[in-house]
């Protein structure tokens, strides 16, 4: 079994969620295929639980290795 796919997204809209996401934030995802065909995706929200989103409330970024670190609490 393959290690899932970490990635990061950028918020660029809350409409319809403002307790769960903030515009500007960085958040990460955990993969999700089905969710994705569908336009959605998988976030951890500021809950610290993985939702789903519009997609089009994100575009992904992608960081480098330190900052990746630090927003996974590793190093």
């Amino acid at each position: 079994m393959r290690e899932p796919t970490v990635s990061f997204v950028l918020c660029i809209e809350n409409t319809g969620y403002p307790a769960s996401l903030e515009p500007r934030k960085i958040y990460q995802t955990v993969e999700d295929v089905e969710a994705n065909q569908q336009g959605l995706l998988r976030v951890i929200d500021e809950s610290g639980e993985d939702y789903l989103f519009p997609a089009s409330h994100f575009i992904p970024v992608v960081l480098p290795k330190a900052a990746e670190q630090v927003l996974l609490g590793v190093g």
